[in-house]
């Protein structure tokens, strides 16, 4: 099969993955939970997680997910207050390169705090590199690769900033061993190809099995992410439909 690819690029030794809990506002959403681990030179590091209060309340569809309620937070610091300990502002850390799980969502609350030519979404290059995933959220992934040394104890309380954290970071290293730190960067700064489609009514489907009207639809009408629309451009140019 050839040389292995390097796990590790030499110039990088930290990467940083940061995840968001929110108030599950249908519009205006704000962060309630920041959390970050650690991959160094190969191990899984815990950095730590605190609770945000928002300048909104948390919408019960949040609560719902996170279980973090208007009174956990009525006295937690802001954001901006936490930012600097997170994005090692003062340079004590030496972060590399920043991670998350579905890194478009961290960045739309996070902004420049992680620049696009040091931030890798490790969603968009588990779906490159591992199209035959069940499904690609970060718990489906840590069971379906089980990677090696992952803390049940602190994987298990799923949708909370740390433990998300920590599981995305194991699946960070798993994509390391098959691709260059470039190549996730790159791959990340791209619309990907979905195996599956992930929403709607034809959930779970293959695009090859979508109506042609349906595919239109989302190109032309839909206000659906990139990936979406970029997956269905594909499919509706091939011709790969059913009537």
């Amino acid at each position: 099969m050839g040389n292995p690819r390097p796990k590790y690029h030499k110039h990088f030794t930290r990467f940083r993955v940061i995840d968001l809990e929110t108030t599950g506002n249908p519009i205006g959403s704000e962060v309630v939970e920041i959390g970050a681990g650690d991959l160094f030179r190969g191990d899984l590091i815990p950095v730590g997680s605190d609770l945000v209060r928002p300048g909104s309340e948390i919408f019960e569809l949040g609560a719902a997910v996170h279980h973090i309620t208007n009174d956990d937070v009525a006295h937690c610091r802001r954001l901006d207050e936490l930012l600097p300990h997170y994005f090692d502002y003062d340079g004590t850390v030496g972060i590399d390169v920043f991670a998350a799980h579905n890194a478009r969502f961290e960045k739309g609350f996070l902004g420049d705090a992680m620049p696009d030519d040091r931030t890798i979404c490790t969603y968009k290059c588990a779906v490159r590199l591992f199209p035959k995933a069940p499904a690609h959220s970060n718990q489906v992934l840590r069971y379906w690769l089980q990677p090696k040394g992952l803390s049940s104890l602190l994987a298990n309380m799923t949708h909370r900033a740390l433990p998300d954290a920590y599981v995305t970071a194991a699946i960070l290293r798993e994509l390391l061993e098959l691709a260059t730190v470039e190549e996730l960067v790159s791959w990340t700064q791209q619309p990907v190809l979905l195996p599956r489609v992930c929403f709607g009514k034809y959930k779970g489907l293959g695009w090859t099995e979508l109506p042609l009207d349906y595919l239109e639809w989302i190109v032309e009408k839909s206000d659906l992410n990139e990936d979406v629309k970029f997956t269905a451009t594909h499919y509706r140019a091939n011709g790969r439909t059913v009537a």
